[in-house]
């Protein structure tokens, strides 16, 4: 019988632990997780391993892939959609890199609906007021979601889901997408638009694009200048889609009504970690936190029963896949940067 193979995985939480038991951890795999983040600093805990498994804020960099190199990894399996915290340039010809692009769509489109409406109602407001047994209304209305105009700035399965939602409540929807399906938006009844329309036009504006050098901070000064005056803006991507400090001078200068956000730009210092007896020391953070028309979760879109099965089925695949030959159903292909590049030959990039 063959030895199994060792994984190693990073920045672990109680339900990642549960939901990789859950799908079947016994078959060939020998896994251990490490509640710690994969970083320079702790790469040697890979020592031994021939895969590791990392999240969203575990750093691979050119440092890391060394140390990984070095130590007779051969994989990386990132257990999640995005891969901006992995140098594709730096890993290319030494290691493999899968992800995870759907574990569920349906998880993060609903989130991003629940920010929507939770802003609009002030319902997390009317919470608090009425456990203090404060009934009044002032300072909780809201206004119709029906017939007022949402942009949605990328159309790939999690926007669709989106859209699929908003468009029950009777909404317009405006999209931008690099690459417009309009086949797609004749089906569902919405119109693609450049980005200067839909900033101008758009009542809430809600991102569902991947952090890109392209997109790193889309929404800026200048973007926000155009927007229509009390905008809503709704962010369960990235968070280096959003120049915070910029977010901050709009919510001040009123140009931006509310803001919904499940991401922030320097969330690795802060997301998935318990600060409640600490003082945030990031500024643009706290100063976030003080405005009553922003709401923040702490990334938790992804966070559903249904969403962490998905991830565990999907990661488990891939790394049983490139070790058993079978190939990765979700390789990234170092080349161009992207998944399911067609330059792959059998699931492999070299």
């Amino acid at each position: 019988m063959s030895e199994p193979i060792k994984v190693a995985f990073f920045d672990t939480k109680p339900y990642d632990v549960e939901s990789f038991r859950e799908a079947g951890l016994a078959s060939g795999l020998d896994i251990t997780f490490f509640s710690h983040r994969l970083t320079p600093d702790t790469v040697t805990s890979a020592q031994g391993f021939q895969a590791v498994c990392v999240f969203v804020n575990d750093v691979v960099d050119a440092a890391v892939i060394d140390g990984l190199e070095r130590q007779g990894v051969r994989l990386v399996a990132i257990r999640a959609a995005g891969y901006n915290n992995v140098d594709l340039k730096a890993i290319w010809g030494r290691l493999h890199v899968a992800h995870v692009p759907a574990y569920s769509p349906y998880a993060v489109a609903e989130h991003a609906v629940a920010l929507m409406l939770t802003l609009n109602r002030k319902v997390h407001r009317a919470y608090y007021r009425t456990r203090d047994n404060n009934f009044l209304l002032d300072g909780l209305l809201g206004f119709d979601m029906h017939q007022k105009t949402i942009g949605v700035i990328g159309t790939g399965r999690i926007g669709r889901a989106c859209i699929s939602l908003l468009k029950g409540f009777g909404m317009r929807v405006l999209a931008f997408d690099l690459r417009p399906d309009e086949a797609y938006a004749r089906e569902v009844g919405i119109e693609y638009a450049d980005l200067d329309t839909i900033y101008r036009s758009s009542d809430i504006l809600t991102l569902h694009c991947p952090l890109t050098p392209e997109t790193k901070h889309l929404i800026n000064a200048e973007a926000i200048a155009k927007m229509k005056r009390g905008v809503m803006l709704i962010n369960t991507s990235r968070g280096l889609l959003i120049d915070s400090k910029a977010l901050v001078d709009g919510l001040k200068s009123r140009q931006i009504g509310f803001a919904g956000l499940d991401v922030y730009e320097e969330e690795t210092d802060y997301f998935f970690e318990d600060f409640s007896t600490k003082v945030i020391t990031d500024d643009v953070l706290a100063r976030l936190l003080s405005f009553n028309n922003v709401l923040i979760t702490a990334h938790q879109g992804f966070f559903t029963k249904e969403a962490l099965g998905a991830i565990a089925s999907e990661t488990l695949a891939n790394i049983k896949g490139f070790f058993d030959g079978s190939g990765m159903p979700h390789e990234i292909c170092y080349q161009c940067g992207t998944p399911d590049c067609p330059r792959k030959i059998s699931g492999k990039c070299f």
